[in-house]
């Protein structure tokens, strides 16, 4: 007994006061409030809004988030599109968003920020073909959440998409070009703009299993002076956490009127195209590091 006492005497007297200080400050060291996230994902056809942006076909798709405890966010995400939809440009859409979320006491999560659309060089030319007009866009969006379920409410503070009475033939929404009867697409002037236009949804995100979600979406979309293309839009979908990515299938689809969402090759040719609005199921891989 007393020959252990006098080892742990010695013992404790040859530990560094420096290593027990060094060990204690990094287990106390606080959390940092700076979070910084990317994500990759691969989806079967790009759908924003229950409306294709890739012309039905494969999209490569990410970006990356930074966040602070203050509940302050600024991300970045990108995704390839379609040129027939996005004419002349890098067949790309980058957005830019930011704004402040906080979730108070009773478990409601409030969210206000805005998100900026950019087309790098893309542009359609006016119906008359007078001019070009470019498809960014910028919205403002106020969000609430409680556990599983969330609302949110974007207001559009330009032209949609540049959606204006002289650019009918935007391929954005293949908003009736000069091969569809362009009567009755629109309820303003031949010059009124989209500015104020909105769209409302609610999302569902429920885990049914461990690393299995049900996801589901439903969202009105209100297009300012062009009410021919107003459309209700949903998603009922599946997500499983393997580990490696997350893998997803979804039912989408809308009931917008099909004559308005038919995006036409080579900038308008009447004898090619699709319609992009009807029910498609998408699978996607995702991963999130």
């Amino acid at each position: 007994m007393r020959k252990s006492i006098l080892a742990a005497a010695v013992a404790a007297a040859f530990v560094s006061p420096v290593a027990v200080t060094t060990a204690t400050a990094q287990a106390a060291k606080p959390a940092s409030p700076h979070t910084f996230t990317g994500n990759v994902s691969v989806v079967s056809d790009y759908r924003f809004r229950g409306i294709s942006q890739s012309y039905k076909l494969p999209a490569l798709q990410g970006g990356f988030d930074y966040s602070h405890a203050s509940g302050f966010y600024v991300g970045n995400w990108n995704s390839s599109v379609s040129g027939n939809s996005y004419n002349n440009g890098a067949a790309l859409e980058m957005d830019f968003y930011g704004g402040w979320k906080t979730e108070f006491s009773n478990g409601i999560g409030l969210d206000v920020g805005g998100l900026y659309y950019y087309y790098p060089g893309s542009y359609y030319q006016t119906s008359a073909n007078t001019g070009k007009k470019k498809y960014n866009n910028f919205e403002v969006y106020l969000g609430l959440s409680y556990k599983w379920l969330s609302a949110k409410y974007s207001y559009a503070t330009t032209d949609y998409f540049g959606l204006t009475g002289a650019a009918l033939g935007n391929a954005v929404y293949a908003a009736v070009n000069s091969n569809n009867a362009a009567t009755g697409a629109t309820t303003g002037t031949a010059t009124s703009g989209s500015k104020g236009s909105s769209y409302f949804e609610l999302n569902a995100n429920y885990e049914v299993a461990p690393k299995v979600n049900l996801v589901g979406h439903v969202g009105y979309l209100s297009v300012k002076n062009y009410s021919a293309l107003n459309y209700t839009g949903y998603k009922l979908g599946i997500t499983y956490d393997a580990g490696f990515a997350t893998l997803g299938a979804a039912i989408v689809g809308t009931n917008a009127k099909k004559d308005f969402y038919r995006v036409f090759e080579n900038n308008g040719a009447a004898t090619t195209g699709k319609q992009v609005s009807g029910d498609t199921l998408v699978l996607s891989i995702s991963k999130t590091f």
